[in-house]
């Protein structure tokens, strides 16, 4: 009886505890992608689409995503993608910036965002 407590306790963590792999995969498949491409470089794209090489990433690991995904895209010849997951307690404070760096240097990178 214990152990059918503590099972039930956990199933509601457990069920919100997706990682950025998971985040990735149900986005890649819901816009026809190709999730975890390895690249010629070996280098591994997280999602390819007819259009995008594509980074998803956690919003306050935007900085790194910025770059990734612009080498995604020279190795590819796409447009360059992030998909960014954002925490709404955050108050979409990465997603601004994310925003603000690619507005200011005129960066060819499209942005869509999932929710945590």
């Amino acid at each position: 009886m214990r152990y059918a407590l503590i099972a039930l306790l956990l199933i509601p963590a457990l069920a919100c505890a997706a990682t950025e792999d998971d985040y990735n995969r149900a986005w890649c498949a819901a816009h026809n992608g190709q999730a975890e491409v390895v690249l010629a470089d070996r280098t591994r794209a997280d999602c390819i689409t007819h259009t995008h090489a594509i980074e998803a990433d956690y919003a306050r690991k935007f900085y790194g995503a910025i770059g990734q995904s612009l080498w995604y895209a020279f190795q590819t010849s796409k447009r360059a993608g992030i998909v960014l997951i954002v925490d709404p307690a955050d108050n979409g404070r990465y997603l601004y910036r994310l925003n603000s760096v690619i507005r200011h240097n005129g960066l060819p990178i499209d942005v869509w965002t999932v929710t945590r």
